[in-house]
């Protein structure tokens, strides 16, 4: 366990890096407004001070940012660490990708003293679960889970209104508590496409592993939940949707006019689900069981399982 000692950001790629004081982790990303950030593997890089006083020991007048790292700390030996490593910060949590680099164009600090400890001493991490993080906050190696949460999103005019008091969106609160998951949000917005995929996208950049939303599922032309669903996934989640139209079949056979979708958004899991408290109920209920395993493949943190 060690503490952070720099949190640092640049705008542009190959120069270096100015401090802050607290930076934002996004899901799958990096840092928000660092220019390393984005869908690729390096998107966090990780510098011991150890590493970093012994360059300063050897003649090198250098600061925090100096080498391009974007995190700082006091106790940990990166390059000892196998790729696979988790780290977690608060609610963030890192996975190492890969450990050192190679140089093909050396950065301004190897220009000016003929060296750089980065390629050989640094790490690089992607974000496995978005946060805040702290100069001072502790920084730890760890095998546990992260954390199960969930977030739900209920779409409906009337209810965004004040008109309608929402309880679907209360039934899937009280589901999903004592299914086991901790509510990290929950908001009722008009059936506004662009305002629900933006929801979405708010909880996927955190790396909330469940969004629930309720309502905007059925033919009118103010139903748009799956469309906004579909626009802010990466990949579809069928058999969920269709678990749910086939069980709800043996209830009504207006099942089949449900056009709720699932999928998946970087780390995170949108169900949607219909607008009545009663097919809330049966919907989720046929399904939340097995969402968790669902969670944690998608998280990294278990296989694949054929078993039944």
């Amino acid at each position: 366990m060690g503490k952070i000692k720099a949190i640092c950001i640049s705008e542009k790629r190959g120069t270096r890096k100015t401090q802050v004081e607290s930076a934002t982790f996004i899901t799958e990303y990096g840092i928000d407004g660092d220019a390393h950030a984005g869908s690729w593997h390096r998107q966090v890089s990780f510098l011991g001070l150890n590493e970093i006083e012994d360059f300063k020991r050897r003649g090198g007048n250098v600061n925090f940012g100096d080498f391009g790292e974007n995190i700082v700390d006091d106790e940990i030996t990166f390059k000892k660490l196998p790729v696979g490593t988790r780290l977690n910060c608060g609610d963030v949590f890192f996975e190492i990708t890969q450990i050192g680099k190679e140089c093909h164009s050396h950065c301004q600090i190897y220009h000016q003293v003929g060296d750089c400890i980065m390629p050989r001493e640094g790490v690089f991490a992607r974000v496995l679960h978005g946060g805040v993080i702290k100069v001072g906050d502790e920084l730890n190696i760890t095998t546990k889970n992260m954390p199960l949460d969930a977030a739900i999103i209920t779409s409906s005019d009337k209810g965004f209104a004040g008109e309608r008091e929402d309880l679907s969106g209360a039934k899937v609160e009280e589901m999903l508590k004592a299914a086991g998951y901790s509510i990290a949000d929950k908001v009722i917005l008009p059936d506004d496409k662009d305002r629900l995929a933006a929801q979405m996208k708010k909880y996927a950049n955190v790396g909330i592993g469940l969004v629930i939303t309720t309502g905007g599922t059925g033919f009118s032309m103010r139903d748009v939940t799956p469309e906004a669903t579909i626009e802010v996934c990466d990949r579809m989640a069928p058999g969920i949707a269709e678990a749910m139209r086939l069980e709800s079949l043996k209830i009504t056979p207006r099942a089949m006019l449900s056009r709720a979708v699932a999928g998946i958004c970087k780390r995170t899991l949108i169900v949607n689900l219909p607008g009545s408290v009663k097919a809330v109920a049966e919907c989720l209920g046929f399904v939340l069981p097995t969402l968790r395993h669902g969670i944690e493949i998608l998280r990294g943190e278990t296989g694949e399982c054929a078993k039944l």
